[in-house]
């Protein structure tokens, strides 16, 4: 004997829908680019301040000119200066006594020992002077490099520190504190 039966099932009232996901951009603002630090120091060395433009850090530019700007107009100075200490010096031992130095009557305003010191005072502040202008020209390609390295990190308020005051009224006591967040 065969039977057969058929069996209804109920039908579901839920429907069910296909889901859709939000793909959100990733917090980077640029794509990274692994030479843009060398490429930057590379600008820098070649044109003081273009490592900074390249950067957007245009702010510095001026500051870097100024800078090196100083370094030689101080050398520029100095180097004038000894020339005519020296120059006063050679014409005294020549029997001259017609420089600015010399002052008026027989005896001389400057004597011919504080002439050799303005001499070497000039010269030591001639090499200061270089040494000024250069460093400058280094911290320049070291900025442009450094920037263009933390150019790749997003720097926003998901991760903070901030300091916390609390007032304990039991104790009559403030209570100081850092609060260390960081957001997801």
């Amino acid at each position: 004997m065969c039977v057969t039966v058929t069996l209804f099932a109920q039908n579901d009232s839920i429907s069910v829908t296909p889901e859709t996901k939000l793909v959100v951009k990733d917090s980077i603002k640029e794509e990274y680019n692994p030479l843009a630090p060398q490429k930057a120091a590379f600008y820098s060395a070649v044109v003081p301040g273009l490592g900074q433009a390249y950067n957007k850090k245009y702010w510095k530019i001026p500051f870097i000119y100024a800078g090196m700007g100083a370094g030689v107009y101080f050398y520029l100075r100095n180097d004038n200066d000894y020339d005519r200490f020296r120059d006063a010096y050679k014409r005294r031992l020549a029997g001259f006594t017609d420089d600015e130095f010399y002052g008026a009557g027989d005896t001389p305003a400057i004597s011919n020992d504080r002439l050799i010191d303005a001499q070497k005072t000039a010269q030591r502040n001639k090499d200061v002077s270089i040494i000024v202008s250069l460093a400058f020209y280094l911290i320049n390609i070291v900025d442009a490099n450094v920037d263009a390295h933390l150019r790749q990190y997003d720097v926003n308020d998901d991760l903070s520190v901030t300091p916390n005051l609390d007032y304990d009224p039991v104790f009559n006591q403030t209570n100081y504190g850092l609060s260390f967040r960081y957001k997801l």
